[in-house]
């Protein structure tokens, strides 16, 4: 299912086609191809080079790996998210290596590296699905996450599926129209709430 955006200036298709499904196609994702989802990640940008983020991922046929991370979603996702042949856990570092000072950028780091393996994933024909929904302290014990990272986001990864076979609430968001704020509400120019 595509639903690009209509956005109000030009855009690379990449990230107008970009949107967080609910519905997945149950066929498995190639180990090569998640190689290249989390290279694309590694070349983000980060302060420092620091690259503060980890990945804990399991692919739905290492079913002991899949159900741990599945368990470490909120039951909201974990509801949708089971039927995602890729399962992910963002985790992110607070301080920074060498000088153990706190970076307060880090998880701007994280996004950036997670919107990287995002774009990679489109342009393979994926979608990704991140998720804020997910049992932080669960994370830590049932993924091994050591002191110093935390779990930032869980992220559901497959080829599109049909919503069809989704819940009627969650097809009902899965179809309708996508909004977004439009650029004078968040852009200025110069200083705050001076239009662009």
């Amino acid at each position: 299912m595509e639903r690009p955006a209509t956005t109000d200036f030009p855009i690379h298709q990449l990230i107008k086609q970009r949107w967080s499904p609910h519905a997945f196609d149950p066929r498995p994702v190639e180990e090569a191809t998640l190689r290249s989802v989390f290279e694309a990640a590694r070349w983000a940008m980060s302060s420092y080079n620091e690259q503060p983020w980890t990945y804990i991922y399991a692919r739905r046929q290492d079913a002991e790996a899949f159900a741990r991370i599945l368990g470490c979603l909120v039951a909201p996702n974990q509801r949708w998210a089971k039927e995602a042949p890729v399962l992910a856990i963002s985790a992110v570092k607070h301080n920074f290596e060498k000088a153990g000072k706190p970076n307060r950028v880090a998880l701007h780091d994280l996004g950036a590296a997670s919107a990287f393996l995002t774009i990679q994933a489109e342009a393979l024909g994926l979608r990704v699905h991140q998720m804020a929904g997910i049992e932080i302290e669960k994370c830590r014990t049932e993924l091994n996450i050591p002191q110093g990272w935390d779990a930032a986001a869980g992220i559901a990864l497959g080829y599109p599926g049909s919503p069809d076979k989704l819940p009627e609430d969650l097809k009902a968001r899965e179809t309708a129209p996508r909004r977004r704020r439009p650029q004078r509400e968040f852009v200025f120019k110069g200083k705050w709430g001076a239009p662009a």
